[in-house]
């Protein structure tokens, strides 16, 4: 088929590539002329594994195919997918107005019927509103305006596994009332409902929506969960790790998204549970309990500020060394990063802040311009007065901790993603603070 794909941001060009090799022409088009050059350079804007593989492949044999220019994009299109940004409003909310201006747009230039899916993350309802703008220019194009019919695809991927998860997804999740829509989704998935034989949820644009949303704001509580667990872990004196091993051979409950640490970060699931809180007070419920959800995920940066004072008094002057930057490992995405967040906290009380990262380092320069960049994890803590996990990289997980003992100038490590072997910490000689690691001989929870 022949497919645009309108934004090429982490959903909308993995997506794009990913519909390439399974044979799709597509175009991919974005406003920002600086990252169409970047493309059609066949350079990668943001990293995400796998994906400068991919991009050489489909680009390389024209399956793939870049523009800026809107009408050029649309022009031969069957599907249009909208993956544009939805950034949060001061309200909570999420900011529509790309969404829409991609409707109108899209209405504006279409050349034969074709379908308009929204992949962008968009509150319950959106597609009616889209339907409401389309129907406003096809009005005002006159008697000859293509049929546009919606549908809503959301999106499931993770970053630093996007390609992995785009090619063998555990669901494909689909929303419209137009039959051509359906035919034409089903017709655009089906190489990949072949080849991994996922479940396809077929629904109206509401429900789809819905889901989206819903996903993150459950996955989200998981980890807010667990994170007040561990917090009655160091209280209690257990171990949360052992106490989320237990839980998770629960067939009813699964390992999975309850590992406690820093909290949940990216562009994602802060963004997606505010805004699906003020979607709820919106219709007039009020969902206390992602209030909750949030006030936890806040505390969990602040605990860490906090085991940092007990153990240096005040933190004026002291060097303190974050490893990690990213918010979590795979990407170089630094949006409500929980680093972000405490190097901003450590310099407003006066210490001198170096932040390690194997791959983000670039994007740190511009959010915490104070920060002192190092490319190496050892040489990161040398002399420095205490050390904070931030990501667990496998370059930082991987640290011997006696390695760590005889670069720092005070031997104290707060693990705030547990990502080290905490007895083997305390026997090389460090004040280590795990979350929620009340059971470790020695350590300090």
């Amino acid at each position: 088929m022949n497919i645009a794909i309108i934004g090429v941001g982490h959903v909308g060009l993995v997506t794009a590539a990913c519909l390439a090799e399974l044979g799709h022409r597509v175009v991919g088009l974005d406003n920002d002329a600086d990252k169409i050059a970047v493309l059609r350079a066949g350079q990668t804007p943001f990293h995400e594994p796998e994906l400068p593989e991919l991009l050489a492949k489909v680009t390389g044999d024209g399956s793939l195919t870049f523009t800026n220019d809107l009408a050029e994009a649309v022009a031969a299109a069957e599907v249009v997918f909208v993956c544009v940004g939805t950034p949060p409003l001061p309200g909570g909310g999420p900011d529509l107005r790309f969404v829409e201006r991609v409707g109108a747009d899209v209405a504006e230039h279409a050349t034969r019927e074709l379908v308009l899916v929204e992949k962008s993350t968009v509150p319950a309802n959106t597609g009616q509103r889209l339907v409401q703008v389309i129907a406003r220019e096809q009005e005002r194009r006159g008697g000859d305006a293509p049929a546009v019919h919606v549908a809503s695809n959301p999106e499931f991927l993770r970053e630093g596994a996007a390609v992995a998860d785009t090619r063998e997804p555990d669901r494909i999740v689909y929303g419209t009332s137009s039959e051509v829509a359906l035919q034409r989704l089903r017709e655009v998935y089906a190489p990949m409902v072949e080849a991994v034989g996922c479940p396809v949820v077929e629904t109206d644009v509401p429900t789809a929506e819905l889901i989206k949303h819903t996903s993150n704001a459950f996955l989200a509580t998981r980890l807010s969960f667990i994170n007040a667990v561990a917090n009655v872990c160091e209280r209690v004196g257990a171990d949360v790790q052992t106490v989320a091993e237990g839980m998770g051979h629960d067939a009813r409950i699964g390992p999975a998204f309850l590992n406690a640490g820093l909290g949940y970060g990216g562009s994602c699931f802060p963004k997606d549970v505010d805004a699906f809180l003020h979607l709820s007070r919106s219709v007039g419920y009020d969902f206390q309990l992602l209030d909750e959800v949030r006030s936890i995920n806040a505390g969990q940066r602040q605990l860490v500020i906090d085991k940092l004072s007990n153990e240096l008094w005040h933190l004026a002057g002291k060097t303190i060394t974050l490893l990690g930057a990213a918010f979590k490992p795979g990407t170089d995405d630094l949006r409500e990063a929980p680093a972000i967040y405490l190097a901003h906290q450590l310099l407003a009380e006066g210490a001198h802040v170096r932040i390690y990262d194997p791959v983000a380092l670039d994007g740190v320069a511009d959010e915490v311009p104070d920060a002192e960049l190092v490319h190496d994890p050892l040489e990161a803590c040398r002399d420095a007065h205490a050390a904070v996990i931030t990501t667990e990289w496998p370059e930082i997980a991987g640290l011997d901790p006696r390695d760590l003992r005889e670069a720092l100038g005070y031997p104290i490590v707060i693990d705030g993603r547990n990502a080290l072997d905490a007895k083997a910490a305390v026997d090389a000689g460090l004040h280590y603070h795990g979350i929620g690691r009340g059971t470790v001989p020695g350590s300090v929870a």
